[in-house]
């Protein structure tokens, strides 16, 4: 698989017969301009995973793409699948199986909106969105979240544990001065059969 990280949560994937890319969000950028997607899925709500004013230009350039969106971010996006825990569906040749259901608790004032975590390609990447939940599969390329409102950086490290990826590619970090801090922390405390392999920003890397 050929994964490209745009920034914060939004990374592309690519395999011999799909292209699917996840929470194009205004905190991600480089994934504007992008052609011949099969799939945009949306894990949640929040601008930083969905930028509103951006995806109906990137869903025009790609009228063949399926937009798989969770149950709260619907009545921003028009004509969308909606995807609810349990459900697969078929990119393609690539399955995606829709885990999860809620965000992580930023505060008790704050309400919990609905998130849906993406196993896709049945264990080839995982993408969390705003969540720790843990899929029954095995989980070949994980994304990490690095940093949020939500999250204490040991959280992320008992995520990285529990999940035990081959690869974890660190995403979700532009909340941080300095993600290469948490970085340094998921090397020295990850599983040792864990690589942490945070992706150079815009490029294609194979993983």
């Amino acid at each position: 698989m050929q994964v490209v990280h745009f920034g914060h949560a939004c990374v592309l994937l690519t395999t011999d017969s799909t292209r699917i890319l996840i929470d194009p969000g205004t905190f991600s950028t480089g994934f504007e301009d992008l052609k011949d997607l099969d799939a945009v899925l949306i894990t949640h709500q929040h601008a930083d995973h969905l930028d509103v004013e951006k995806l109906p230009s990137l869903l025009a350039a790609n009228p063949q793409a399926q937009l798989i969106v969770d149950e709260g971010s619907a009545d921003q996006t028009e004509n969308p699948t909606v995807a609810r825990p349990g459900d697969i569906f078929k990119v393609g040749d690539t399955t995606v199986k829709v885990v999860g259901g809620h965000h992580a608790v930023i505060h008790q004032d704050i309400p919990v909106i609905p998130n849906t975590g993406y196993v896709v390609g049945d264990g080839a990447f995982y993408h969390p969105g705003d969540s720790l939940f843990v899929p029954d599969e095995d989980v070949d390329v994980l994304g990490l979240p690095t940093g949020a409102p939500w999250m204490r950086t040991g959280e992320a490290v008992d995520f990285l544990r529990a999940v035990k990826p081959r690869v974890a590619v660190p995403i979700h970090e532009k909340t941080l001065a300095n993600p290469q801090m948490a970085y340094r922390l998921f090397e020295m405390l990850k599983p040792e059969t864990s690589e942490v392999r945070p992706l150079p920003p815009g490029e294609e890397t194979a993983v």
